[in-house]
């Protein structure tokens, strides 16, 4: 996967607002894979992955339903957040350096 901006986190985050709260997890995990698919197809291809985009997490949640942004973090914004973050951080931990 590409690097990670706070937009790609916001994206991915809106993708998740739009799915019930006990699958959340799982897109986020989802989207982690898609994005690092599309990252080994682009270098590979030299090509943007049909389905999955440019290897950005952004462009692997983006071809989802997103939610509106949320004006205020209310509770919904923040769970899903916070479950993309986390998610994040162990794909980061399962790295092997």
């Amino acid at each position: 996967m590409r690097p990670i901006h706070l937009a790609d986190i916001e994206t991915a985050a809106r993708a998740l607002m739009c799915c019930p709260n006990a699958a959340r997890t799982a897109l986020a995990r989802q989207l982690i894979a898609r994005a690092d698919a599309a990252d080994i197809y682009r270098k590979r291809s030299r090509k943007p992955h049909p389905t999955f985009g440019t290897g950005t997490l952004m462009s692997a949640a983006a071809v989802l339903p997103q939610a509106p942004r949320p004006q205020a973090l209310d509770s919904n914004a923040l769970d899903a957040l916070a479950k993309m973050i986390a998610a994040l951080a162990a794909a980061q931990t399962d790295q092997v350096f």
